[in-house]
């Protein structure tokens, strides 16, 4: 449906998207808007049966693309894991896997255990079974799968950004590296214990690296900023008003809503942080 959006002008998108949310309420249809990114490519299966890691896509990266002429992290991940000479496979249904926090997080525990249970399945097969990690490139949905299996022994979950910081950053030769980069960790990174690992590699590409001070939860809550704009505007107006006033090279953080909601709070383009090493390392 984004890509659709894309090539529709957009005050027809939003005209009938406006209706559409005073009928059926703003509780259930999102706000659309034209900085929204168009949808992103689907997800496949790699089947490799000496892999080292088994690679979990977030549905989130599927739903929302990258922004126009940037590589989406499912690309960045695959070239940099090529990169350093690790084999990674890709559960073979992986197009209709989800860690679950959709719904979880709204309370729908029926789907919740459906999917959970789904899910479960293909990590004991593609990970468990064969002594391998799951490496997951959204930190929501690190957490989200760590919660999943939390009573399954045997299956390790790790964020891509801890995965990256530690097999592939240290064999990695940085090409080019940008002038200053504003971060933006996320809830999820810090409830992980991520914020080293993003430092590390962001220090690895860029002279200059910012946290700002103001940093503080984005608000966008996977479709709360679509259903409710108002919150992330609140949520994000200390940090935006920081962010903007200076200017960085390159904009970053590590979830896909995250990375929405700062882009339309303070007008700059954030992409994962991965995107950002997988540019800075090309050949």
């Amino acid at each position: 449906m984004l890509k659709v959006t894309k090539k529709v002008p957009s005050r027809f998108i939003m005209g009938i998207n406006n209706f559409g949310r005073r009928v059926l309420s703003k509780d259930v249809l999102p706000l659309w808007n034209p900085q929204l990114p168009g949808g992103g490519t689907s997800r496949v299966g790699i089947i490799n049966t000496d892999a080292d890691i088994l690679y979990f896509p977030s549905c989130v990266n599927s739903l929302f693309g990258p922004p126009e002429g940037v590589k989406g992290v499912n690309d960045a991940f695959l070239l940099l894991c090529s990169r350093a000479n690790i084999k990674v496979r890709v559960p073979e249904d992986i197009a209709s896997l989800c860690c679950g926090t959709p719904w979880k997080s709204k309370g729908l525990s029926a789907g919740y255990e459906s999917m959970s249970s789904q899910t479960r399945k293909a990590l004991i097969k593609g990970a468990s079974a064969q002594g391998i990690p799951v490496v997951s490139d959204s930190t929501s949905c690190t957490d989200g799968l760590a919660d999943l299996v939390k009573k399954e022994g045997g299956i390790e979950i790790v964020d891509a950004l801890a995965f990256i910081s530690e097999k592939v950053l240290p064999v990695l030769k940085v090409q080019k590296k940008i002038s200053s980069l504003a971060l933006h960790p996320t809830c999820s990174g810090v409830q992980l214990g991520l914020n080293a690992a993003m430092h590390e590699i962001a220090s690895a590409i860029s002279d200059e690296v910012v946290i700002p001070e103001n940093w503080a939860c984005c608000g966008y809550a996977g479709d709360r900023g679509m259903l409710h704009p108002e919150l992330t505007q609140s949520a994000t107006r200390a940090e935006a008003r920081e962010i903007t006033a200076r200017t960085f090279e390159k904009y970053a953080s590590s979830n896909r809503p995250c990375e929405i909601g700062l882009s339309d709070a303070t007008g700059q383009i954030y992409v994962h942080l991965l995107q950002l090493l997988e540019e800075a390392s090309r050949p």
